[in-house]
């Protein structure tokens, strides 16, 4: 599965450089010199990371054979992806990869399927998970230990406590 990492926002200066609206929490290795990012359209890449640095609150990156502002700018509103199997591994048993929740199954702790996970917000707060209900409805499920009691991977499913009325509206 491609993961997206940034999207390019447009061309900076003159010399090649692009900002990037970051999409991930693995900035470090992700942005990291050297580090290779295919694009989509994929017909842009791959790009190589040759250097990056901050500036008024917004990245910039150079990438290699990028060297003036026109190739820059023909970068424009890329996507910048990875595969997902190139995650680091998360050490805390009580965090996941956005994608690793995504298409699970949701069930009630009596065992009513509630619906699929189809992605997950992130608001300030609590994250969310983003549930497709099988009437085609969506239902936003506070993603809280007193909610969400069990997240199995192996068995693709997401056992959820949901307080009364959440599923009803």
């Amino acid at each position: 599965m491609q993961l997206v990492v940034g999207r390019i926002a447009k061309a900076h200066g003159i010399g090649g450089e692009v900002s990037v609206d970051v999409r991930t929490d693995a900035f470090d290795e992700r942005f990291a010199i050297g580090a290779a990012l295919d694009t989509d359209p994929a017909h842009l890449g791959p790009l190589t990371i040759a250097r990056t640095r901050w500036h008024s609150g917004r990245l910039l990156v150079a990438f290699e054979g990028v060297a003036d502002r026109t190739a820059a700018d023909g970068l424009r509103g890329a996507l910048l992806v990875v595969d997902s199997a190139t995650s680091p591994v998360i050490e805390d048993a009580d965090e996941y990869w956005d994608h690793d929740l995504s298409g699970l199954a949701v069930v009630s702790v009596d065992g009513e399927r509630l619906g699929v996970v189809e992605d997950v917000a992130h608001p300030p707060g609590a994250d969310l998970l983003v549930v497709r209900r099988p009437d085609g409805s969506e239902a936003l499920v506070p993603f809280v230990r007193d909610i969400v009691t069990t997240v199995d991977l192996a068995a693709r499913r997401v056992v959820v406590d949901p307080p009364d009325g959440l599923f009803e509206l």
